[in-house]
């Protein structure tokens, strides 16, 4: 049977800043419709990996290939081509204070697609919003919502460009366990209704259990061990371990 390429893959990846060597050589395989985490103590590297993948940092060596084509050989409009079909759910939601929810809808829709009319863009902020069950916030102001609200409406706004593969920073930073929990349960919705493939970005190990297919952790720079959550809460080696107690 013919052998399936990743949708994104990683090889041999350096980044460094000054002295800093953060990534050492990162290697990594995400398959399509694949919910992926990447684990690591806070300053290892996981953003800078995302960044690089999206083209926001240089990677120094390797290559970076996504939907088959090296990121790292391309020119900017090239670029953009490729990113038009990721979304990015930023850590804070980033959402633009000074306009209401629609308002920042219609602001991404417009940016992602200059041609759309108006009727679409209704209908694309109405779906977006009933899918993260926020129907009923689309005229308030951010804040006005809590901190579990952001996140859906910045979840909704991932999802209004109808992207392929979605990136999580830190999706269930700075909420309540209940909250953090609902919006980890929203994420395997969007990938089962969607078939969307992630790459999640946490130190919550309660997300990473309930959203990751697999599971990798970085440290010094590579992924240092890789496998699902049962089988890495079984790993003998301390490093490890220590993410589990």
């Amino acid at each position: 049977m013919e052998s399936k390429q990743p949708i994104i893959e990683i090889n041999n990846l350096h980044k460094t800043f000054g002295d800093n060597h953060v990534l050492s050589g990162v290697n990594i395989a995400v398959n399509k419709s694949e919910d992926v985490v990447i684990l690591g103590r806070s300053g290892t590297g996981k953003s800078v990996t995302i960044k690089c993948l999206v083209g926001l940092e240089k990677a120094d060596q390797g290559e970076i290939k996504v939907f088959g084509t090296d990121i790292t050989q391309l020119k900017s409009n090239e670029l953009n081509e490729i990113r038009t079909r990721i979304g990015f759910m930023f850590q804070n939601g980033a959402l633009y204070d000074s306009m209401s929810v629609r308002q920042n809808l219609t602001f991404t829709l417009k940016h992602h697609d200059k041609t759309i009319s108006s009727e679409e863009i209704e209908t694309r902020i109405t779906e977006a919003l009933d899918n993260v069950g926020l129907l009923e916030a689309i005229d308030k102001m951010p804040s006005a919502l809590s901190g579990g609200m952001r996140k859906r409406i910045g979840m909704a706004r991932t999802l209004i460009i109808k992207p392929e593969i979605i990136l999580y920073d830190e999706p269930t930073s700075g909420l309540d366990t209940i909250t953090a929990r609902e919006i980890s349960e929203l994420m395997v919705s969007v990938q089962k209704k969607f078939k969307t493939t992630s790459l999640i970005i946490t130190h919550d190990m309660a997300c990473a259990k309930l959203t990751g297919d697999r599971i990798m952790i970085l440290k010094d720079g590579v992924i240092n061990a890789e496998g699902t959550y049962a089988e890495l809460e079984q790993s003998k080696d301390p490093w490890v371990k220590s993410f589990f107690i």
